[in-house]
């Protein structure tokens, strides 16, 4: 659905427009500030994790001396905790307030800043590892808990959202913990011997899970651009359609990827207008005139839906609707006759149980108009034109002169066929701005 939607608004491909790069610009933007607020919460995290795994190791030496000595042969001190976790949670706090930053700049981290990054945090574990070497041997450090570190910035660089990054976690962690296993404190000859590829192992390991993280991180930002995309498409649908489009014609604009550009097009035009309406207001408070006009709107655009029609603007105590716009349909008339007689009939109803019952004029009109999206390039709508729409909106207006409530055009009476059996010629009637009297049809 997000796929269509974005073909739909001419992103990624086709031939690009201003509105479509603006457009374009915002998602990526929108990415973005996604992705550094997921690399603030990866450093959060890791803030939190060093400040857990220091306050063990502290409570550690003060609490169990007797296991300090035991493991690290008495030579652990308070001080080299703080040595690696004091630094990193600087460093880690500088990263997040260059972040946040840049964020208030609307601009985004440099990418060797990324690596620089990710070279130093994970170059933390190796120094770690080192003390412990120095303490307790090649061999019990290499087995205790400081090559595991590494796996914590592995884990901690899905929330990246960048593959090549996680693959260069592994790939330093990998690289450092080969190195600190075979060569550092190493005696002669030992780089040599069969170790070396029981270490490689340990380390292939561990390039694969940056290289698996890579993966993942891809995947969640893959599913993020998805998320963004959609929200995107959705939001410019509302500016253009408005926000009186329903919840399913706007999933229907995404997913059948109807044109928003500009085109001609045969449409059903319905203006629909409350007579005397304003009188009424006059009357009652201003709450009372807005609960009944909504509540009346709310019925008629309820049929307008279920019709295939949709509500392009209102106009006060009425509105506009389209039947084939922007859908392509190939009954727009009977779509529109139909949601007027219902409509009517759903006003009845409404009125024997309201104290204020509203008349309603109804005007439909066929024919072909230009549709598309028409404004400034800070705010577009999207609107039909041409003598369609001019005609359908004098026809509701003799809707007063003739005492009726629907009136549709030649061109939807020889639409609709004998299924219009019961429309009556009201004659040739003079409208205004038209030279000669045109015939005008009563149904209801």
């Amino acid at each position: 659905m997000v796929t269509r939607a974005v073909t739909m608004a001419g992103w990624w491909g086709g031939e690009t427009t201003k509105q479509d790069a603006t457009v374009s610009a915002h998602f990526h933007h929108a990415l973005m500030r996604e992705v550094m607020t997921t690399e603030l919460l990866r450093i959060k995290v890791l803030i939190g994790t060093a400040i857990v795994l220091g306050a063990i190791s502290l409570l550690v030496y003060l609490f169990a001396p007797e296991a300090v000595s035991r493991v690290w042969h008495g030579n652990l001190s308070p001080v080299y905790i703080f040595y690696v976790t004091g630094p990193l949670i600087l460093f880690e706090i500088w990263v997040h307030g260059a972040i946040n930053w840049y964020m208030r700049k609307g601009r985004d981290l440099p990418v060797i800043r990324r690596y620089i990054g990710v070279l130093v945090e994970t170059s933390l574990p190796t120094i770690v590892l080192a003390l412990h070497i120095d303490s307790m041997g090649r061999q019990a450090a290499l087995g205790f808990v400081a090559p595991l570190i590494y796996f914590v910035f592995i884990i901690l660089s899905t929330l990246r959202l960048d593959f090549w990054l996680s693959t260069f976690t592994g790939v330093v962690a990998a690289t450092e913990l080969f190195y600190m296993a075979v060569f550092f404190h190493a005696p002669d000859g030992v780089a040599a011997d069969q170790g070396i590829y029981y270490h490689a192992a340990r380390s292939t390991i561990i390039l694969i899970c940056g290289v698996l993280a890579g993966g993942v991180g891809l995947q969640l930002r893959r599913q993020f651009a998805a998320s963004i995309a959609a929200a995107t498409a959705r939001d410019r649908i509302t500016n253009l359609f408005g926000q009186h489009v329903s919840p399913q014609v706007v999933e229907r604009l995404m997913t059948e990827g109807a044109s928003t550009g500009s085109d001609i097009r045969r449409v059903a035009v319905m203006f629909v207008d409350f007579r005397s309406f304003t009188a009424g207001a006059r009357s009652r408070s201003p709450q009372e005139v807005v609960d009944r006009l909504d509540g009346a709107f709310a019925v008629l655009v309820e049929i307008l839906d279920r019709h295939g029609g949709i509500v392009n603007k209102f106009l006060g105590d009425g509105f506009l609707a389209l039947f084939g716009a922007p859908f392509e349909t190939g009954d727009a008339a009977h779509q529109a006759v139909a949601a007027a007689r219902e409509m009517l009939d759903a006003n009845e109803r409404t009125n024997a149980s309201s104290s204020w019952p509203l008349r309603i004029g109804i005007g439909i009109h066929i024919g072909e108009v230009v549709a598309g999206s028409i404004g400034s390039p800070r705010r577009k709508e999207y609107t039909v034109i041409g003598d369609t729409v001019n005609f359908a909106a004098r026809l509701e207006a003799l809707n007063k002169e003739l005492g009726s409530q629907l009136l549709i055009s030649s061109a939807v009476r020889e639409a609709l066929g004998d299924e219009c059996k019961d429309a009556v010629l009201r004659g040739e009637i003079p409208v205004r701005g038209y030279e000669h009297p045109v015939p005008v049809w009563q149904l209801g």
